[in-house]
């Protein structure tokens, strides 16, 4: 079943680990409610097409933070390192759509592959591309990503077929359009491969006390050179990550386990339970308590109501696409 909730899962390097779709189908889509849960720095080897269909979002990628609201979208390249949060208070959805460039390329001397997707995976410059229904094919990337989602989500006999039509138009017309392409800077080629060694390590050891020196020696650098990478690709300090990371990990705990609150901070290499709080308040605007008892809560109205993951990619979400066509 393609329709999936978001629970990124980071392995080495940073580099997601969730399957997106199965071998045979490599594609999934997401309906994401970032108002409860932001999605942190991770990348992935496939491509990702998003849309806002409510509120505002915030999403990081290629070194930028770009605020999107309703109706935008953002296509992020494969490798790319990336995040989404919500953008202020109220109601914040995400519809997101991950595919292996091979549903589009097949085998890689076609020449779907050679003429469309090879130049925009190697382009090195092309971190993502935002979608903006103002600007005419942008527009139509927009509607058409929309067409592939509602077919990925709603499964009708066929689907495969449509959800692949749909995102090989959404690839040609980014092929068509992208920036000239120019060569990527050694300095750029080094801070990409220095940001995922330093999430890896983190990612890795987040539960031992980290300092910055730790993390830079894990990429053979100085700190002062480890603060200007996260700087110059995510936008954030090292220990401004590792708070983010070690609250995510927190919050999964939380949700899924039983383990007692000062034992999850503990796990999560929070030593002092009153710093643990005070972060994953300023976090998730609740103390850790009130989000384990919040998280139960929502868990126990959903199955109340019969919700199932297939579901709400049908007919509950269905009605917050702004380009949904009439049927």
């Amino acid at each position: 079943m393609p329709f999936s909730t978001c629970a990124v899962k980071t392995g080495p390097e940073g580099r997601e680990l969730a399957a997106h779709g199965t071998a045979a189908f490599p594609v999934a889509c997401y309906n994401l409610d970032l108002s409860r849960e932001s999605v942190y720095w991770h990348w992935h080897e496939e491509l990702e097409a998003v849309f806002v269909a409510k509120g505002s979002a915030v999403l990081g990628a290629g070194g930028e933070c770009l605020r999107l609201e309703a109706g935008q979208g953002i296509f992020i390249n494969s490798g790319a390192v990336h995040e989404a949060r919500a953008g202020e208070a109220g109601e914040s959805r995400l519809c997101s759509i991950v595919f292996h460039p091979r549903l589009i390329g097949g085998s890689l001397d076609s020449i779907f592959w050679q003429n469309y997707l090879r130049p925009l995976l190697e382009d090195g410059q092309v971190k993502s591309i935002v979608l903006d229904p103002e600007i005419p094919w942008q527009g139509q990337a927009l509607e058409t990503l929309q067409k592939a989602w509602r077919a990925c989500s709603g499964e009708e006999p066929g689907y495969e077929f449509t959800v692949r039509e749909e995102l090989s138009r959404v690839i040609c017309l980014l092929a068509g359009r992208r920036p000239p392409q120019t060569r990527l800077s050694a300095k750029e080629i080094r801070d990409g491969e220095r940001i995922k060694q330093m999430l890896r390590y983190m990612e890795e050891h987040f539960g031992e006390p980290l300092t910055m020196e730790r993390v830079a020696a894990s990429a053979s650098i100085s700190p002062s050179e480890c603060l200007r990478c996260f700087h110059s690709t995510i936008g954030i300090t090292p220990i401004q990550y590792l708070k983010q990371y070690r609250i995510q990990r927190a919050a999964k705990l939380l949700t899924e386990s039983s383990m007692k609150i000062v034992d999850v901070g503990t796990e999560c290499g929070f030593q002092e339970m009153s710093y643990f709080a005070r972060a994953f308040r300023d976090m998730k605007g609740c103390t850790p308590s009130q989000f384990r008892k919040r998280a139960a809560a929502f868990q126990a109205e959903t199955q109340s109501q019969g919700f199932s993951e297939k579901s709400g990619g049908r007919e509950a979400d269905r009605e917050i696409l702004p380009y949904a066509d009439a049927e």
